[in-house]
């Protein structure tokens, strides 16, 4: 189960979620149906055990301000997330105490600007029915705004993590990691901000390392990312500043998900266990890279 500032869910900003959702379900995901915040985006979920994928959009601009959190507006910050280009536009971190984790992510150099509490009407496998309650606490990073996170409370995991909506056909039940693309001058702060949260991380190959609850973060080069993980949209690798590029999930079958990617059309390399989608711009500018845990 995941803990306290664990990874639980990058948000992936796309011009057409319809398209996007429908790719996924195509590679064996099962996505929720789309759903309508109160602040203008929209949303669909492929749910694991204690943390999720999000792809989001924008179903009315004529929404973007409302509900702030602080000076932070959540709808406002996707909306010009995709004016720019598709992406990953906040990143989740898990919580069991917002309001007390709010306080360690400033202590640890975090921009705290304020929390929205949200829910919505659930129907379970069985019949029952109950209501979500989900407090955010938002991180934006004024510096590096596509490396904005912010912490998510679930107050009925139960109605959240209910094990039926937890099964994928591909097999796939977890997320692994996510990969920073930075270029080396960046790399000194965003130590010392990771570091705040998880520790002195670890040194790798063109880059560091920090452990979370759930997932490893990783912070590269643009070319060991290029290198190691995978090529991005020409359109973005003139990016300076810091975005999160890559998003790694666990599977438990690959010859299942292997399947699953054949038929989807979409074109995949597969080295040393990992299976990797191979043209992020049909994946919201995100490299997606898929393998069992006893190949990681």
């Amino acid at each position: 189960m995941n803990a306290v500032f664990g990874i639980d869910h990058p948000l992936l900003a796309t011009h057409d979620i319809v398209e996007l959702r429908q790719r996924l379900i195509a590679l064996g995901f099962s996505m929720t149906a789309i759903g309508k915040h109160p602040w203008g985006t929209s949303t669909s979920l492929a749910m694991f055990e204690g943390c999720l994928l999000e792809i989001m959009g924008i179903y009315d601009d004529s929404l973007i301000d409302e509900i702030p959190a602080g000076n932070f507006h959540f709808g406002r910050h996707i909306y010009e997330h995709l004016q720019q280009r598709e992406g990953v536009a906040l990143t989740a971190l898990h919580s069991t105490d917002s309001q007390r984790d709010a306080d360690r992510a400033a202590q640890a150099g975090f921009y705290v600007a304020g929390h929205l509490e949200f829910g919505r009407n659930v129907i379970l496998p069985d019949g029952c029915t109950g209501r979500t309650k989900t407090t955010l606490a938002l991180l934006p990073d004024p510096t590096f705004l596509r490396l904005s996170f912010f912490l998510c409370q679930q107050h009925r995991p139960d109605l959240i993590y209910v094990p039926e909506w937890l099964q994928h056909p591909n097999t796939v039940n977890g997320i692994a990691g996510i990969t920073i693309v930075a270029h080396g001058g960046h790399h000194a702060v965003l130590k010392s901000r990771f570091g705040g949260l998880y520790g002195g991380g670890a040194d790798i190959a063109g880059g560091m390392a920090f452990k979370t609850a759930n997932g490893i973060v990783r912070i590269l080069e643009p070319q060991t990312f290029t290198d190691t993980v995978g090529s991005l949209p020409f359109s973005i690798t003139c990016d300076k500043l810091p975005f999160i590029a890559g998003m790694d999930f666990t599977l438990s079958d690959p010859t299942v998900f292997r399947t699953f990617a054949l038929s989807s059309g979409l074109k995949f390399n597969e080295r040393g266990g990992c299976l990797t989608l191979l043209d992020p711009a049909l994946t919201a500018n995100t490299v997606l890279r898929f393998f069992h845990p006893d190949t990681a």
